[in-house]
């Protein structure tokens, strides 16, 4: 069985497909989405179709993005969509015909459906960051869902299990590597690419927003602090 780690894809609905595709899963491969479907990228509603799709035929894991946070919280709260739409969600409104009303209900249902983050023996899964000396279940929401690696890069979990993020950016389209932990964020919607790796072999797969393929390269050694380039959201 294969574990496999994909990016954040912002309704870049021909990228993931391309990699679906690519990677040929089969019934037992594990797909872990490490959150933030929606917002900024071209079509959010078709990404979200898209996984419900896959949902039904192969084994995946959806975690929860600060966007699906966002875009929910504007329907089921009542929350003021300003922000959001500073932030990407305009373009989402847009691909469900401009109305909040109009956002199907099994939509909704899988955004609140998202976990947190997601575990196994050697590896964990979480949208944004961690704090290393808290069970992932005490982390604190700011920190899972929010929180950018420019704003603190963190340290080797206490379990000993090698960490896989999304939510910041590597604008060069490249996954970073710091040993311990892999963001794997590499900026679909702006142009770079969507990842998706094997954690166990590190196989990458990588395509643009277009769905075209890119040649494998391996991840980017990334040691000193501070080089996270930071991007509103």
């Amino acid at each position: 069985m294969r574990t496999i780690a994909i990016g954040d894809i912002h309704g870049c609905t021909k990228a993931v497909s391309a990699l679906i595709d690519a990677i040929e899963p089969n019934q037992e491969d594990l797909l872990v989405f490490l959150g933030d479907y929606v917002d900024r990228g071209p079509d959010s509603r078709g990404t979200i179709d898209f996984l419900l799709s896959l949902e039904n035929s192969h084994k995946t894991v959806f975690l929860r993005g600060n966007h699906e946070i966002m875009f929910s919280g504007c329907i089921s709260e009542g929350i003021d969509p300003i922000r959001w739409f500073q932030m990407g969600g305009l373009v989402t409104l847009i691909s469900y015909g401009g109305r909040l009303q109009d956002v199907p209900a099994n939509h909704l249902d899988f955004m609140a459906r998202c976990l947190p983050y997601y575990e196994n023996d050697n590896h964990f899964f979480v949208h944004a960051n961690y704090l290393p000396e808290l069970p992932l279940a005490e982390q604190p929401d700011r920190t899972l869902f929010w929180e950018h690696l420019h704003q603190r890069t963190p340290g080797p979990h206490s379990s000993g299990k090698t960490a896989w993020l999304g939510h910041s950016p590597q604008v060069e389209g490249n996954i970073a590597d710091l040993g311990h932990l892999l963001c794997i964020d590499t900026f679909c919607f702006g142009g770079m690419y969507l990842t998706a790796i094997d954690v166990d072999t590190r196989q990458i797969w990588q395509a643009d927003k277009l769905g075209n393929m890119r040649s494998a390269k391996a991840p980017e050694k990334k040691v000193r602090r501070g080089f996270w380039r930071r991007l509103n959201g």
